[in-house]
């Protein structure tokens, strides 16, 4: 087997265990009335989850995410006050953080993260860049790994595909120069992260707030948090210098 120098990990359920539709449930609860006053609850809520949609299927390399969505959204409900993507970046920047409440934070991400820098491994945050930069340092903050090195961390804004397409692996290899054999994916969902897989990258699959997915991909190894820092700790070997 190849041996691994990067180490990609998914953010939520993963190094931020939650409850992903608890969570989102919550989310859109927070979102919705804050733009109320611009667009019929009911018509953002719809077009904000039909656009989502849309930004999941978008396999154009020439629309980051961030424009994926808010193209697909504006052709939807024609112009929208100028007031309303501000006041949508501003919940993302402010009420959002107060979300930490629908996820269950542990010490073991930043362990786990610290061990594999420690052994000279490169590491990633590999989140699917549904969200923008804010809510993701939100989200960081909330895992306690906001001030780890990672060479990248994806969001809206810096990524053109979303999982579990597999161009999105293929531009995080890309940007960060190097190849899907040289890397692993840690992930807790069996479908869009064990998809890593099949550009020949390592995956473990992560069992704390596991997420079975459509189709059962095979993983190269699987266990809890717990499991995953004896791993990095244990298993793995001492890369670089």
């Amino acid at each position: 087997m190849h041996p691994v120098k990067t180490i990609l990990f998914d953010l939520d359920g993963t190094l931020l265990p939650m409850d992903n539709d608890h969570f989102t449930r919550g989310y859109f609860k927070k979102l919705v009335p804050k733009v109320a006053h611009l667009l019929p609850p009911e018509t953002f809520l719809a077009q904000l989850m039909k656009s989502t949609e849309f930004m999941v299927r978008n396999n154009d390399p020439e629309l980051t995410n961030e424009q994926a969505f808010k193209k697909d959204f504006l052709e939807a409900v024609g112009s929208v006050n100028e007031d309303f993507w501000p006041v949508v970046e501003g919940f993302y920047a402010g009420e959002f953080g107060e979300l930490v409440e629908l996820s269950q934070p542990t010490p073991l991400a930043r362990e786990i993260v610290e061990a594999a820098v420690a052994k000279g491994y490169r590491v990633v945050l590999a989140t699917n860049p549904l969200f923008p930069r804010a809510a993701t340092e939100h989200r960081m903050r909330w895992a306690n790994v906001q001030d780890l090195p990672f060479e990248l961390v994806t969001t809206y804004e810096n990524s053109h595909f979303c999982k579990p397409n597999p161009n999105y692996y293929k531009e995080i290899v890309q940007k960060i120069g190097t190849s899907p054999e040289d890397c692993m994916m840690v992930g807790n969902d069996a479908f869009e992260d064990l998809i890593a897989g099949t550009l020949g990258m390592q995956t473990y699959l992560v069992t704390d707030c596991l997420k079975e997915g459509e189709k059962q991909l095979p993983f190269t190894h699987k266990g809890t948090l717990a499991d995953l820092l004896t791993f990095v700790r244990d298993e793995l070997p001492h890369i670089g210098s």
